[in-house]
């Protein structure tokens, strides 16, 4: 007798009570093809040779997982405590609490997104925001897209498309997911002019390359790198010049979006949104959901005449933001009209600007609370060590931090990562030099019940 033959009959398992208790939470489909992708999971093991138990409770052990797997959202809650606050690969920057209301109403009722109460007549949803945009960074006009690239790419085309576009060579830029400064160009129809050396482009540099073909001359602020050493670029401030010289519009692609001066928590080199438009310059353009702290977004402020246009551009309704993105940045972008009520409760903010002192007193407060929960053999420590704000910004700064390092007998710290990435609300952390370490920077307070369940993983 074959292995084959002693696997059972799918009819039979369905009246196992591992399965009939599956059928009265989930869709008989779902359940059907959990069942179905063990028996096969099952027949390739057999070809390899494999040893597989083919009893009711090791089967219906390998239901239930294959049946979580199924019916667990792929886009879910995780906690970080990488230490990387603006964490592109775990969303960005979490939203304030202080929108959720705001989310709510928009999500689950109809809402004024366009529709005017005072006329009785269609509004438009690029007005939700656009006052305290203005109000904010000091432009005259403001649009919003759904991301940075997005925002450069309507800006670019409208500006642009058919003319050049002068760029300092240090500038040509690639953030993550290789996107590039050329390539969006070459998408918008502007033609790269490229000017400067590497390391240093000098105002003589740009004029030399003004010509009869020229559409605008754009600025890149290397957010997600840092040049050292022998290097010039050129300012805001005399690009501008410049460009009322020759009656060329000046662009700048600001990056991460930064609202607030934060020198004072010693927090330096990424300029203020305000800064370009103090300095004349036609167009800014920034993400929503780096510094600023809020959802995902692409805006752009500046001079009404170039702005005009793009409102009525086709490519603006293929970029425009939905109702419930709508709603998460205006309620942050109020949170601002308090500096600081903003640094209170926007997150990426409060992250980023916590002191060390906070954070070893905030580890001292957790250590004792996990140590009265500790399962056998798992043991803690506090040590000190640095975060980065990541999402591009501030690529040189180190903030000093409080780490816990976990770590529990006979098993590796590889092992305790994975078990951590594999608790009901994952856990995310990092290993250095074979330790496995959580950044309270990141850890939220409220989030200590999801790592007393990683913990108890450990068991």
């Amino acid at each position: 007798m074959t292995p084959y033959s002693d696997i059972p009959k799918v009819d039979r398992m369905l009246a196992w009570p591992a399965m009939t208790a599956a059928l009265r939470e989930h869709p008989r489909p779902v359940v059907l093809a959990a069942l179905r992708s063990v028996l096969d999971t099952v027949r390739k093991g057999f070809l390899r040779g494999e040893a597989i138990p083919l009893d009711e409770s090791s089967l219906s052990d390998r239901f239930r997982n294959a049946l979580d797997s199924a019916t667990t959202p792929t886009l879910r809650k995780v906690v970080n405590g990488a230490g990387i606050v603006i964490h592109t690969n775990l969303g960005r920057a979490p939203l304030s609490r202080a929108v959720a209301s705001a989310l709510n109403d928009a999500a689950y009722g109809y809402s004024t997104l366009e529709y005017n109460l005072a006329t009785g007549e269609r509004g438009s949803r690029l007005e939700h925001v656009a006052g305290l945009l203005r109000e904010l960074t000091g432009a005259e006009g403001a649009l919003v897209v759904n991301n940075n690239a997005a925002a450069l790419l309507l800006a670019l085309t409208t500006l642009g498309s058919g003319r050049e576009g002068i760029v300092s060579r240090g500038e040509l830029v690639e953030i993550g997911g290789a996107f590039r400064i050329p390539d969006i160009m070459g998408q918008s129809g502007v033609i790269l002019r490229e000017v400067g050396a590497t390391n240093r482009t000098h105002l003589r540099d740009y004029e030399a390359a003004i010509s009869p073909a020229t559409g605008l001359l754009l600025k890149v602020h290397p957010s997600n790198f840092a040049m050292v050493g022998f290097t010039a670029e050129v300012s805001p401030a005399d690009l501008v010049r410049l460009g009322r010289k020759h009656s060329l519009p000046v662009m700048v692609d600001a990056g991460s979006g930064c609202l607030i001066d934060l020198t004072r928590f010693g927090i330096s080199g990424e300029p203020m949104v305000r800064e370009f438009i103090c300095a004349g310059v036609d167009l800014v353009t920034f993400s929503g959901d780096k510094l600023l702290g809020g959802p995902q977004a692409g805006i752009i402020v500046g001079k009404e005449e170039f702005l005009r246009p793009m409102r009525n551009h086709p490519l603006l309704r293929a970029l425009r933001l939905d109702k419930l993105t709508l709603a998460a940045l205006e309620g942050t972008l109020r949170l601002y009209q308090d500096e600081r009520q903003a640094l209170a409760e926007i997150p990426v903010l409060r992250m980023l600007t916590l002191s060390a002192a906070e954070l070893r007193s905030r580890g001292r407060k957790l250590l004792r609370k996990l140590r009265q929960l500790l399962p056998a053999g798992v043991s803690l420590e506090l040590m000190d060590g640095v975060s980065h704000p990541g999402g591009g910004s501030y690529p040189l700064l180190s903030l000093p931090t409080t780490l816990l390092l976990i770590s529990c007998q006979g098993i590796s710290p590889q092992e305790i990562e994975e078990r951590f990435r594999r608790a009901p609300v994952p856990v995310i952390g990092r290993i250095s030099s074979g330790r496995f370490l959580l950044d309270l920077r990141t850890l939220q307070e409220e989030e200590s019940p999801y790592l007393i369940a990683a913990l108890r993983t450990l068991i």
